[in-house]
């Protein structure tokens, strides 16, 4: 198991759009992956679960992964945050 915090900059949060690049990114990796706000854990892969925690800007959350290629999966997932959903 692999975790790393992250905080949301964009003005919006975690919404619909930035939400779906998550999910898209997070679908392409084999390992199983969470999102937890609040020690409030949802699927990184569901988006009705990713925006059930009402993330807005200035949160942190915490990725967590758990499989073959959690590290990467973890990592990349933090990166397209960190780029503000642009990448």
């Amino acid at each position: 198991m692999y975790e790393k915090k992250a905080t949301i900059t964009k003005e919006v949060g975690l919404h619909a759009r930035p939400a779906t690049f998550l999910i898209q990114r997070a679908n392409g990796f084999a390992s199983s992956i969470w999102i937890e706000k609040d020690e409030r854990r949802v699927n990184a892969k569901s988006l009705l679960g990713v925006l059930s925690l009402g993330v807005s800007q200035d949160s942190t959350i915490s990725i967590i992964a758990d499989g073959s290629d959690e590290v990467e999966a973890v990592d990349a997932l933090c990166k397209l945050i960190e780029s503000d959903f642009t990448e």
